[in-house]
């Protein structure tokens, strides 16, 4: 069997489009699964901070934070998240921009290479995201933060003492040190086993073509080296 594709995703937890790309990805992964040669992946998230001057407790809603970081007319604004919702709905996710809470997500991050640590960086991702989109909960404050932890086995003190330490905060950066030198300005974007890049959230269909030729290749390779 072929060494597993590796799949490597920038990507922030406010970041609607994220979401939707990984909902996308997990669905075409599921089309792929079902082949006779099924392709094995390994995934792996990486922070990417769309806006790092946010404050921790943001006074307004979504409305007023892109109005005033992207200087948009508020008419515009709300075309805009309508859109992000209507895409969002088909990829089966109830965004609610009229609850969320706009902050910070260092801490975020912090804690999602303290979930991998752990083995639970995917279940970690998907709280967060969930917490922020569909739930209107907090996830820049630490006791917000510890509680999302908990609910998916995390220890609750270790969890803590992660966040107050920021012992994680040089993985972040480090995360970040490489997006740029990828090139990475936007998200979401994948790497695919460390040479194909897709930016945006792209349909299932797109993973599901470029999982199939990224495994059909290394099955190659490895059909060579065993011939040779």
């Amino acid at each position: 069997m072929s060494e597993p594709i590796s799949i490597d995703i920038w990507s922030d937890i406010a970041c609607p489009w994220c979401y939707i790309g990984k909902r996308n990805l997990e669905t075409g992964l599921a089309a792929v699964a079902g082949d006779e040669d099924a392709p094995q992946v390994t995934i792996t998230f990486h922070s990417f901070e769309l806006s790092p001057d946010t404050p921790v407790d943001f006074d307004g809603d979504e409305i007023d934070f892109l109005a005033g970081h992207k200087g948009m007319p508020r008419e515009q604004v709300v075309e805009m998240l309508d859109n992000v919702t209507n895409v969002a709905k088909n990829a089966g996710l109830e965004y609610r921009f009229d609850m969320l809470k706009h902050t910070n997500t260092v801490k975020a991050h912090e804690l999602l290479h303290h979930a991998k640590e752990q083995g639970l960086q995917h279940e970690m991702e998907e709280r967060l995201m969930s917490a922020y989109f569909t739930e209107g909960k907090h996830v820049g404050r630490i006791d917000d933060l510890v509680e999302l932890a908990v609910e998916i086995g995390l220890d609750a003190d270790a969890a803590r003492d992660a966040l107050d330490s920021a012992k994680h905060l040089p993985d972040v950066r480090q995360d970040q040190v490489q997006a740029r030198a990828y090139g990475i300005q936007g998200v979401p974007f994948f790497v695919i086993d460390g040479q194909y890049g897709i930016s945006g959230a792209q349909p299932p269909a797109a993973f599901e073509n470029v999982i199939r030729d990224v495994w059909a290749e290394k099955s190659a390779a490895k059909s060579d080296v065993t011939a040779g």
